[in-house]
């Protein structure tokens, strides 16, 4: 089973800026119900799509208060025991966050090894890439943050 996932939030001035649930240096932070962290959102609709279960917004609306400034690494372990219910596991994933001018480097480790120990999974099998947008679209002027993430799920 593969599932495939897709975020995006605009950008401000100031907030916190959380990708992969680790905070990220940056004097800018997401617009969002959550905590705005689009890696997260991006692998739990991933897994929700490998299991055909629905979306991160039919799961865990924007619209219930609860989830105002949710720890998103809450909705993952949530969708994690979805996939160990059905007595599946996490063979890997692969990750894309689009951003313009924060680098990355220096949190690419720290965001996968979380998201393996998250995932209960080898690091070895978290991928991290991050991207620009070449100054194109709201990514391109500064204004966005997006995150594409690919994984593949199989019976234990």
């Amino acid at each position: 089973m593969i599932g495939i996932g897709y975020d995006s939030h605009r950008l401000k001035e100031g907030g916190k800026l959380i990708i992969g649930g680790i905070e990220i240096e940056s004097e800018f932070g997401t617009i969002a119900h959550s905590d705005g962290d689009v890696l997260i959102h991006s692998l739990v609709d991933a897994l929700l799509g490998a299991l055909a279960i629905g979306d991160i917004g039919e799961l865990f609306p924007d619209t219930d208060l609860k989830y105002k400034d949710y720890n998103s690494v809450l909705f993952l372990e949530k969708v994690i025991g979805f996939v160990k219910d059905r007595g599946l596991k996490i063979v890997n994933i692969d990750t894309v966050i689009i951003l313009e001018k924060i680098k990355l480097s220096k949190y690419k480790y720290s965001i996968r090894k979380k998201i393996a120990s998250i995932c209960d999974i080898d690091i070895n099998k978290v991928s991290v890439k991050a991207k620009t947008n070449e100054l194109m679209g709201f990514v391109g002027r500064g204004e966005g943050i997006a995150a594409i993430t690919v994984c593949q799920l199989m019976e234990k």
